[in-house]
């Protein structure tokens, strides 16, 4: 036995309440152990030396190195006392706070048995029921569609459908995608997530020079809330993007602090060096190194009080379902539990997903954000479908490793993504396979969390990296790939099959195919991704496929089918 390789932490990623009264543990273990009986024992701490259970837990994940066990415990008492015994060659080990031991003296328990305290409501981190169902859809909105024909065009410096540069204008609108929601919910999304639209001189917008208003590029507050309106009316819900990092140099509190110095109102708002600002120097905090993108100072009460109000404000007059937070992880603690605090005390059913591309577990303990954008699923993708660094083998312990760096509420409202506005295009980076991309896609259906799909994306639309990856969608539907455009609006369809919302999920290999199960009770379904040479497969009762025939799964084809699940 590797005791090195054990691992438990109370009230934490590896015991979480689900509920008042619902609680998750895990165990983890070294991988080379995976086949030792693990049991919990546990009862009321105020009682625990005396009355106490026992519960086998299951082995549910296991990755490069470990493996992970979990169980879910439905208490009378969240107030919570428990260990662990191990079996091995016969004999009991038991692991408390006081690690691996070969004997526990239950007399003096009080002194080192793990513990969950109690379950306070206020802690309990609440799913999203619509999370189950949600199917994201990115707009790059100066790329998707000019619907305004009578706007002001003479910003427009971009032919619709040639190479973008960094700074293109095409003339995108807001308008444009109330027009298209017919197309939208016919390809199977109901969660539009719209990079920023707010006032701003750039064509990305994520230099906000006025958070309260619309960007005459995109439209007014009126076209804003006709789109929200009738995708409320579609049952549909709309995303905003929240830049609170930075603003523009050209915010009026900026400004004048550039005129007024350290005598500015607005001085302490941003973090400056010095008695003024000196934009040639860059003396003060920005967006990576971005002079024109001055960084707010979010641990000031003021500022905080700012940014708060303007997250209210868009789901108080618009009712917007949500905020996407742009450069989150470079955000305060302290601001993103005021602002949670007070965006669901308004909407508790928004969603609030951080953009951070690392392990973000201190966001995500129910007190900041929901979930994240979750590029370490993108990463593992490229390495799986491009580069080839995953084998089936890798990419099967790569996706356990990173369901388990969260509870399984954030697991089940992280953002997995293939590609975004801030990365190549995923085709492109798959050499243009087609086949490859119908079955990261089907992956992205079945993986657990919320599958976010990028504009374009079921078009195969190709680009580099930014600004290359923001290119026009091509609405000239003589020139699609309709066979690919139906077979991806199939696969998008799958997502509203209740055992993928709801299933637990196993990832295994086998050889060269990779195999994610969701199974709920003895019902199953399987994806098979085939990255190698053709397989023969023995199954039946097929859901979707594509490069199946007779039972035999063509390279990079994958097959989606159900069975009866044997415990």
């Amino acid at each position: 036995m590797n005791q090195a390789g054990f691992l438990h932490i109370p009230d934490s990623r590896y015991c979480f309440a689900t509920g008042d009264h619902q609680l998750t543990i895990r165990l983890r273990m070294a991988k080379e152990d995976k086949d030792l009986p693990v049991y919990l024992i546990y009862g009321n701490k105020y009682g625990f030396p005396e009355k106490h259970q026992e519960v086998r837990l299951t082995k549910r994940y296991i990755d490069r190195l470990h493996a992970y066990y979990e169980t879910e415990l439905d208490l009378a008492d969240s107030r919570l006392a428990y260990i662990f015994r191990i079996e091995e060659d016969g004999k009991s080990f038991y692991f408390s706070e006081d690690g691996i031991t070969e004997t526990y003296d239950f007399s003096a328990a009080y002194y080192n048995f793990f513990q969950m305290p109690y379950i306070n409501q206020a802690d309990v981190h609440r799913s999203l029921d619509w999370t189950k169902s949600a199917v994201f859809y990115q707009i790059f909105v100066d790329r998707f569609y000019q619907g305004d024909q009578e706007k002001d065009r003479g910003y427009i410096n971009l032919s619709w459908g040639k190479k973008p540069n960094s700074k293109s204008f095409a003339g995108g609108d807001l308008e444009g995608i109330r027009q298209k929601l017919d197309y939208l919910q016919d390809l199977g999304v109901n969660v539009l997530y719209l990079t920023p639209i707010f006032q701003s001189i750039s064509n990305h917008k994520y230099d906000i020079s006025d958070y309260y208003a619309v960007d005459e590029h995109f439209g007014s507050a009126v076209s804003l809330k006709a789109l929200i309106h009738q995708a409320h009316a579609r049952g549909m819900k709309i995303i905003l993007d929240a830049v609170f990092n930075h603003s523009s140099d050209r915010h009026p509190y900026f400004q004048d602090v550039v005129e007024k110095g350290r005598q500015s109102d607005y001085f302490d708002w941003y973090m400056i060096r010095g008695e003024g600002i000196h934009p040639k120097r860059i003396n003060y905090e920005t967006f990576a190194s971005v002079r024109y993108m001055p960084k707010w100072n979010t641990s000031h009460p003021a500022v905080q009080a700012y940014l708060i109000d303007v997250g209210l404000y868009w789901i108080r007059e618009f009712d917007i379902d949500g905020w996407r937070l742009d450069v989150s992880d470079e955000v305060s603690h302290d601001f993103w539990r005021l602002f949670r605090k007070a965006i669901k005390a308004e909407k508790p059913e928004a969603i609030l997903i951080g953009e951070n591309w690392h392990d973000a577990y201190p966001y995500l303990m129910g007190d900041q954000y929901d979930g994240i954008m979750n590029y370490a699923f993108t990463k593992a993708c490229l390495d799986f479908f491009a580069t080839g660094r995953l084998d089936a083998q890798g990419m099967a312990e790569q996706l356990n490793h990173i369901l388990m760096r969260n509870t399984s509420q954030v697991n089940q409202m992280n953002l997995n993504l293939l590609d975004s506005h801030d990365t190549h295009r995923f085709f492109s980076q798959i050499g243009q396979s087609k086949d490859k991309l119908l079955a990261a896609t089907a992956l992205l259906m079945t993986f657990v969390g919320i599958p976010c799909l990028y504009y374009g994306t079921e078009l195969a639309m190709e680009g580099g990296y930014d600004p290359d990856c923001r290119r026009c969608f091509n609405w000239d539907d003589s020139q699609w790939d309709q066979a690919f455009h139906d077979k991806m609006r199939h696969i998008i369809g799958l997502r509203q099959e209740k055992i993928l919302q709801e299933g637990s999920v196993h990832i295994e290999a086998d050889g060269h195919l990779l195999l994610l199960s969701r199974y709920v009770g003895p019902k199953e379904w399987t994806l098979i991704i085939n990255l190698g040479p053709e397989a023969s497969l023995e199954i039946d009762r097929i859901q979707l496929a594509h490069g199946l025939v007779e039972n035999r799964l063509a390279t990079n084809g994958f097959a989606i089918y159900e069975k009866e699940r044997k415990d």
